[in-house]
């Protein structure tokens, strides 16, 4: 899987097509990535304490990393993410302008 945390990427497929986010979690064992503030569920939280109402929360839920392409910080456009060797460190690059990610 070559999305990791902290990554922006954008949705390509799904309910929320086209729309950009931070990766909050990344789980490469399933290939699934958490996205701050995409693919919410509504759950129900029940009260904690006595005289407390019960909630209606918005929650994240993960999404299959292959519906998520990563956004380039230098081109600001969603692209396919190589790997080369610099030196003895293994760095991402971009596809399409070959620059660092």
């Amino acid at each position: 899987m070559k999305i990791i945390k902290g990554d922006t990427v954008k949705i390509i497929s799904g309910k929320d097509r086209g729309k950009t986010g931070t990766v909050l979690h990344a789980m490469p064992s399933t290939d699934r990535i958490v996205i701050d503030g995409l693919n919410l569920v509504k759950k129900n939280s029940r009260p904690k304490r006595q005289g407390e109402k019960g909630q209606v929360v918005m929650v994240p839920r993960p999404l299959a990393a292959a519906k998520a392409m990563v956004m380039c910080g230098s081109c600001k456009e969603p692209t396919r993410v190589g790997y080369r060797v610099e030196g003895s460190r293994k760095v991402r690059y971009c596809k399409k302008c070959k620059a660092k990610i």
